[in-house]
């Protein structure tokens, strides 16, 4: 018999992925996949990666280098700013490591000579209008009523890609059996 309870022991850290309960019922968080860039007693705040614009960053800041970058909706807090998730670490001053291989933030200006004098390094970075937030026990609460799944098998090439149209079923069928099946599983469960 295949457990289905939506729970793993995997430890939230900075750098951990977030998959949302197949049935949590949230607009902003139905179906999302997470980054944590944040997590400490006052609270955590990370992007979530698979909530795309139909918006190229060019068009927001025609000063920015024209590569295509493709943004995402991060979060329900501070949507009217800009943030960025890359893999440039220390290459770009007041970057706030994440992993071993990704930052969050730092000198927009640098970002955008970077990118303007090396576009095919448009791999390396993500864009997101917004963050996701918690305040201090919030998240802790949420991961014990299972609404999440701690995750830390994803690779920060797969944090960075955004080819992926389906990253939430993609990130749940990874864990395993159990949760390959919940990948499949309808929004609407009495629409089975």
């Amino acid at each position: 018999m295949i457990d289905l309870s939506f729970s793993n022991n995997q430890t939230l850290k900075v750098g951990s992925i977030l998959i949302s309960d197949p049935f949590l019922d949230e607009d902003y968080f139905r179906r999302s996949v997470i980054l944590v860039c944040e997590h400490n007693k006052e609270g955590s705040f990370g992007f979530v990666l698979n909530n795309f614009l139909d918006v190229d960053l060019h068009e927001l800041d025609d000063s920015f280098p024209d590569i295509q970058a493709r943004i995402s909706l991060g979060g329900p807090v501070e949507t009217q700013s800009l943030f960025f998730v890359h893999a440039f670490g220390e290459e770009i001053d007041e970057s706030i490591p994440v992993n071993d291989v990704l930052s969050f933030g730092g000198n927009y200006t640098q970002i955008q000579a970077l990118l303007k004098q090396n576009p095919e390094y448009k791999h390396r970075i993500r864009f997101f209008l917004g963050y996701s937030g918690w305040g201090k026990r919030q998240l802790s609460q949420e991961l014990k009523g299972n609404s999440w799944l701690v995750v830390n098998n994803i690779s920060s090439e797969e944090v960075l890609s955004t080819k992926h149209d389906d990253f939430w079923k993609y990130c749940l069928a990874k864990q395993g059996k159990q949760f390959k099946i919940m990948s499949g599983f309808p929004i609407n469960p009495s629409n089975n």
